[in-house]
This record gives structure tokens, sequence and C-alpha cells, in this order.
């Protein structure tokens, strides 16, 4: 999924994204959304479908996770958390029961509960008291949700547990007892080893049910993605493709681009001439590296369109080779190219 934090990919207009790139689902970000413009703007303007003019899904999370990374501007309780913007400083108040109707004012179409994101590393007790609390606030979200759902919005709760797989067992068998549209998997991107991420995935999405989506929150680089696929996940998102165009920094099949390089400085050569995008089809890196070094807001543009041509074209190809019956096939094959 591109994630469109503030209602938008950064640097793609809506059309870039059906038209180019044929994206199924986009991430905004409720955190953000909530202090500005403030969910009654978006309701009252459509929803975000009608806001940012965005026909298709849009997921939005609970924002959980900018709220705990604000650290000193905030203050978590069992009741929920207080926190203080950064745009202003003005004090708020998230509750598991507000960011659902946060969230329903916003009109996604997969919401997800309030829940506690800690940093790695974190002791066994710390993972379990806020494991707790997170199970806490699934409840009582999903009660909530419940009481005011009319139907129309899906509703993921989020399993957590640090690397602990005690903790991660114990929160996925609490959160089943839900019975969720959806499950996802938080905790993934705070700083752990790569193979610890992998390790907790492996251990929780099989126990959750195949006959619904499994989201690991927050992954990954190109070559994880199969990896993710491999241990049972069906969505993720990432800024990783956005933020890393945006600094000039491009995947291709053959490796990672660093535009700013001197090397391209003539270079007539598409960025990936294995990419059927716009960017590839029509520009050389000679000229997108002069638009980076010029700091031309196109740059944003066309090293955007590319990278996220580069992950979903991944996830269609994965997708092909599940349909086919080659996933094994497509995965070693991408493991020996990884070596």
């Amino acid at each position: 999924m591109p994630v469109g934090t503030q209602a938008t990919v950064k640097g793609l207009l809506p059309r870039d994204l059906i038209n180019d790139l044929d994206a199924k689902i986009v991430l905004a970000n409720t955190y953000h959304l909530f202090l500005r413009p403030g969910p009654e703007t978006v309701r009252n303007l459509g929803g975000l479908h009608g806001f940012m003019q965005w026909p298709r899904a849009v997921l939005t999370d609970s924002g959980g996770f900018q709220v705990f990374s604000l650290d000193s501007l905030r203050k978590v309780t069992d009741e929920g958390v207080l926190f203080h913007s950064h745009l202003n400083g003005d004090a708020h108040m998230f509750t598991p029961e507000s960011t659902i109707d946060v969230q329903r004012a916003l009109g996604s179409d997969i919401m997800m509960v309030l829940d506690e994101c800690l940093a790695y590393p974190a002791t066994h007790e710390a993972a379990r008291i806020s494991t707790e609390r997170t199970l806490s606030w699934a409840r009582s979200a999903y009660k909530h949700y419940r009481q005011h759902s009319e139907g129309k919005q899906a509703c993921f709760p989020i399993v957590q547990g640090s690397m602990y797989p005690d903790l991660r067992r114990h929160c996925a068998e609490e959160l089943l007892k839900l019975d969720a549209d959806g499950y996802a998997i938080g905790g993934l991107s705070v700083g752990e080893p790569r193979p610890l991420s992998m390790e907790m995935t492996e251990i929780v999405a099989p126990m959750l049910p195949a006959d619904r989506p499994r989201y690991a929150m927050g992954v990954g680089m190109p070559d994880e993605l199969p990896e993710y696929v491999a241990r049972g996940i069906d969505m993720m998102d990432c800024v990783l493709p956005s933020r890393n165009a945006r600094n000039g920094y491009l995947f291709t099949s053959t490796g990672k681009v660093g535009i700013k390089q001197a090397q391209y400085k003539d270079d007539a050569a598409p960025v990936d001439a294995a990419c059927p995008c716009y960017t590839c089809k029509n520009f050389s890196r000679a000229y997108l590296r002069h638009l980076f070094l010029a700091n031309e807001i196109s740059f944003s543009t066309l090293a955007t369109l590319h990278n996220l041509r580069h992950y979903l074209d991944i996830m269609r190809r994965i997708r092909q080779a599940i349909l086919i019956g080659k996933f094994p096939e497509y995965l070693k094959e991408v493991r020996s190219k990884a070596q």
C-alpha cells in the first residue's frame, strides 16, 4: 500500500496512482489528519475518498505509532494516550473509542484499532504490560466499533508483544476472540534486527485466520516483500519507496541507485531498463540526476513513480506466481539474487 500520510502520496496525483501505477489501496494517517485539517472537515467534504478524490480503497492507521513516537510529548494510561500536538503544542486525548470515531469520520474502508507500539529493545515485563494494554484497548475499540458501525468499514486489531514469542502468541490468541475482519501485526519496524521481525511474523501469521487479510505494518525492503508473503502476509505498507525516492535512492531490478553520484552525470540509460514505468520509458539517469541536484519538484514525482511501480510490480509478480502455483520457485529465485 503506498503511504499517503496527509491524504496524499507525496509527489503524486491520484491519476498517477491509478493510470500509471494501478494502485488498489492507499494508506492515510489518522494522527496527522486528526490534527490537520480535522476529521469533521474531512467528513463534511465527502470523507477521504471525496476529499482527496480517490475512488479506490483507503486504509487508515489508528495514529498509535505516531503518538508513541512523540516520546516526551505524550503520557500513556489505561484509558488512552494524552499527547501534545507537534504542530502547536495543544493537548489531545486518543482513546480506543475516539480513534474509531475519528476514522469513521475520515470514512476509510479499513480502520485500525489503537495499540501501544513499544520501541526496541523492551524488557519482557514492559512488553507484557504493554501487550495487556493493547488487548484491553482492542476489546474496547471493537465493542465501540460494533455498536456504531454501519457496515461500510472494516476494522483490524493489531498483534503486539515486542520480540517475545510468548507475548505475541498470547496477544494473537486473545485477539482471535474478536472475530475481526482482518488482523495486523504491529511493532515490526521499531529498530529491531530484520531477522527478529521475520521470526515474529512467522510465529504470529499462521495463528491468524487464513480467510481474512493479514497485514504486516511498516515493512519492508523490496527483497523482503516475498519473504513476508511466504510467512502468510497479505498486506504491507512502508514509506521506504516514496521517502527513498525523494532522497535520490531508486530501487531497480539490479539493486539500488543513488542518483546523485557523479557516475550518472552523462548516463543516457534509464534508471532500470527492465522497468516499464513512465520514468524509465522516457528519462535518462543523467536527466534525473540533474533534476535532483537542481532540487526540482519534478524529480520527486518521477522518482516516486518509479519506486512505487517497482514495489507494486513485485507484489503483482508474487500474486501471479501464487495463482499459477509457482510461488516456491519465485521465492527461490529472489533469494538466490539477494545473496
